[in-house]
């Protein structure tokens, strides 16, 4: 089932009550195909939205504008139960006192009409779900006797036993540990691919969204920032918002320039450039793009290595750099070629993205052009658009009510402690004790009554 997006935007009023008007713009005029039969990860930080809009799709929440397609019927209007979706959930959100079995089957018994099923038919459906999540033996247990992965699976079974035209799950994995993460998502991906539903997966974890997803969403303050396939994307990202949030270690970004054909990263130049305008710009390198050599043209201070087995990760600093430290992998075999306070690289152009200053958009430079090129031309092929976010994004404002949140807040707390810190005349001894449980007992009063000013990004509901 092809699901489409069209200018869907979700506002939420202000929940400052000094700023009645401040409303929260979760969603902004969103646009997206999502094609029949395929795995989409829509893929951001806290607060970018992408809870939101997997919430309108299902339904569960209306949008203040826009429309959303399944296939060609308009269900911007239903009800969720009319949608034919199946909704798994963060926390599984089973029925404690029911079995595996009656939480499969409780979405078969609700329903009427022509749809409703026979007894037999929903043993059988639920049976096959069952299997199909391979959870056939736990059928008599309840939930709490089961692990969290099982749960998650219990979950999953539950929302593919309606048979759904669209599945969608709101990071189901998040309260996983490692391990069984990896495996549940390794069982997402192969239980997807055997019932061909349209799946839309919403995470903050790249190395999720990349590992199983056809095609990722990257999104930041409720709009799409980048689309396509998780390697073209992080191959090829088409701003620095992008290029940071997906790659670990993270990309490693200097402030720079480019002069007279040549990349600066301070005073060196460590690239040439000739078809790029002289500019200021941020010069995002990825840590498997450096080259130990003794003359390389980028010198960096080294703090520390960390050994990772077959590679080695060279810790070290520049003057430049924008992050704490720089990472650069290497291969274990130059280790003894580390020596010293400073170490040089040379880079790979491939590996080196440069973005304009003021938008942080890409700046395409060499080989760069054609690979991006050839993406363009895939994706098209494909049927996709490659839809970077090519206006500003409102940071300055989002970091102003954050700033001035954080100075509220700690005037806020200032006067508290002025409250309770002013001196107080000598007591006896006896009545020391005493008097500071009284002084305890206000002080909590104190500060849990007044209501915090609240950020837009804390406002914003995924």
């Amino acid at each position: 089932m092809k699901v489409v997006l069209q200018h869907l935007t979700k506002i939420f009023p202000s929940r400052n009550k000094k700023e009645p008007n401040a409303e929260v713009v979760a969603v902004n005029d969103f646009n997206l195909e999502i094609p029949d039969g395929k795995l989409i990860g829509l893929l951001g930080p806290s607060g970018c939205g992408k809870s939101t809009t997997l919430f309108m799709i299902s339904g569960l929440q209306a949008p203040t504008s826009g429309q959303i397609f399944f296939g060609e019927d308009d269900v911007t209007s239903l009800a969720p139960e009319n949608r034919g979706i199946g909704l798994v959930f963060q926390n599984y959100a089973l029925y404690p006192h029911m079995t595996v079995q009656q939480n499969i089957l409780f979405p078969l018994q609700n329903l009427k009409g022509e749809n409703r099923l026979s007894k037999e038919e929903m043993l059988t459906r639920a049976n096959e779900a069952a299997k199909l999540v391979k959870i056939e033996e736990f059928m008599n247990r309840k939930p709490s006797e089961l692990s969290g992965g099982q749960q998650q699976r219990v979950a999953i079974a539950r929302a593919l036993v309606k048979m759904p035209r669209v599945l969608l799950l709101d990071e189901p994995l998040s309260n996983l540990d490692a391990r069984l993460r990896l495996q549940t998502r390794e069982e997402i991906r192969r239980i997807q691919k055997d019932t061909k539903i349209t799946t839309i997966f919403v995470t903050h974890d790249q190395e999720e969204a990349m590992s199983i997803s056809d095609y990722i969403v990257v999104m930041k303050l409720g709009v799409i920032m980048q689309t396509g396939k998780p390697q073209r994307v992080y191959d090829d990202p088409a701003n620095l918002f992008v290029a940071k949030f997906l790659g670990t270690p993270p990309i490693n970004v200097f402030a720079g320039k480019v002069e007279s054909g040549k990349l600066y990263i301070g005073e060196e130049a460590v690239l040439d450039v000739a078809d790029v305008e002289d500019q200021e710009v941020y010069v995002g390198i990825r840590p498997e793009g450096f080259i130990l050599n003794k003359k390389g043209k980028l010198t960096c201070a080294v703090s520390g290595i960390d050994v990772m087995g077959r590679d080695i990760s060279v810790v070290s600093t520049n003057e430049n750099s924008l992050n704490p430290v720089i990472r650069s992998i290497i291969s274990a075999d130059e280790l003894a070629n580390v020596s010293g306070e400073t170490v040089k690289f040379n880079l790979k152009p491939a590996k080196v993205y440069i973005f304009n200053k003021e938008t942080e958009n890409r700046v395409y430079f060499g080989e760069q052009v054609a690979l991006h090129e050839s993406i363009v031309a895939e994706m098209a092929a494909e049927g996709q658009i490659f839809t970077p976010h090519e206006d500003p994004l409102p940071r300055e404002a989002d970091d102003k009510t954050q700033t001035v949140a954080v100075e509220q807040k700690k005037g806020f707390i200032g006067k508290v402690k002025g409250l309770f810190g002013r001196k107080k005349k000598p007591v006896a001894a006896e009545e020391q004790e005493p008097a500071a449980e009284e002084a305890e007992k206000p002080q909590d009063e104190a500060v849990a009554e007044p209501d915090e000013p609240q950020t837009a990004e804390e406002d914003v509901k995924e």
